[in-house]
């Protein structure tokens, strides 16, 4: 029969395993995702559910875009080098995305009433809008995403060098993007990195470029997603600062868009631009008619000339 000390001591061995477990749970915080809830800690890694979702998150990664996107909308509610042809700005900005189960975009994205589009993997509409009967058949991947920016007004240019390699390690530090997907260009004072990374360089366990820029274009704006810490790029001993920035997107296939994208004020100006060229044209061609008028005259009365000595 076992003593009621050893049944007290096991009862608090017992105790204390539980209060182990519940406290750690409890203490499970999202370090590269500010906008979780729910939070529990299953072995080494801390697992918690997207604000504004139901979709949990490995807190050891970066959360995807469009989850992130979401979080932010229903906080929001409660709370230089030449660029491919195809290369377009996000000009939409953030709004409320429909995502799958995994926390992607969804191909079709609506506004929530009968305005619908097709969006790419990071999330960015690449055809007209139109009403709910749009089909997307697949959600195109970004595979080239250039994100230009300037560094603040300095007495002397950095190394380019140094600055390039830096830039690099520190997205891989921060986002654990393998530095085989970034490239850096620098010509004082713009800034251009380069992400590139198509489906088949993308390995299972590589975080995606498009959630990339975006952390970094979070941070950029002074607002990160990482809790407890900001983007630090250090050059000759000082962090460096970016501003300005934009980021371009280019798409596996290009984008569907047509003259309906553009707004009444860059047609105007498109129609201005034509209406002038047209007007040049037309003015040429009656000069040179007046000119070759006037040369014929010319000559006509040059023959008359030997006629009238002759009379």
């Amino acid at each position: 029969m076992e003593s009621p000390r050893g049944a007290a001591l096991l009862l608090a061995t017992l105790f204390s395993v539980l209060l182990a477990t519940a406290l750690g749970q409890e203490g499970c915080r999202c370090q590269n995702n500010r906008r979780t809830v729910e939070c529990v800690q299953v072995g080494s890694t801390c697992r918690c559910k997207s604000y504004g979702s139901n979709v949990t998150v490995d807190c050891a990664t970066l959360t995807s875009k469009c989850l992130l996107m979401k979080a932010e909308v229903q906080g929001t509610k409660t709370g230089r080098r030449s660029k491919p042809q195809t290369a377009y700005v996000d000009n939409d900005g953030i709004y409320n995305p429909d995502c799958d189960s995994k926390g992607n975009f969804k191909a079709k994205q609506c506004n929530g009433t009968t305005t619908c589009w097709c969006v790419n993997s990071a999330g960015v509409r690449r055809t007209e809008k139109s009403d709910s009967d749009i089909t997307c058949n697949e959600v195109v991947r970004t595979s080239w995403i250039i994100m230009e920016m300037k560094h603040d007004d300095r007495n002397s240019p950095l190394d380019q060098a140094t600055l390039e390699r830096n830039i690099g390690d520190s997205l891989y530090q921060r986002y654990k993007l393998d530095p085989k997907h970034i490239s850096v260009m620098y010509e004082n004072p713009y800034i251009t990195i380069e992400l590139r990374q198509n489906a088949s360089a993308k390995s299972f366990a590589d975080v995606d470029i498009a959630d990339v820029a975006y952390y970094f274009e979070k941070d950029v704006k002074e607002d990160p997603v990482i809790q407890d810490s900001t983007l630090n790029v250090m050059v000759a001993g000082e962090p460096l600062k970016f501003r300005d920035a934009v980021i371009y997107y280019v798409d596996e296939k290009p984008p569907e868009f047509s003259m309906k994208r553009l707004t009444p004020g860059v047609i105007a100006v498109i129609v201005v631009v034509v209406l002038a060229i047209v007007a040049a044209i037309l003015v040429l061609v009656f000069t040179r008619r007046k000119r070759g008028k006037y040369e014929k005259a010319e000559i006509k009365e040059l023959n008359e000339i030997p006629r009238e000595r002759n009379s």
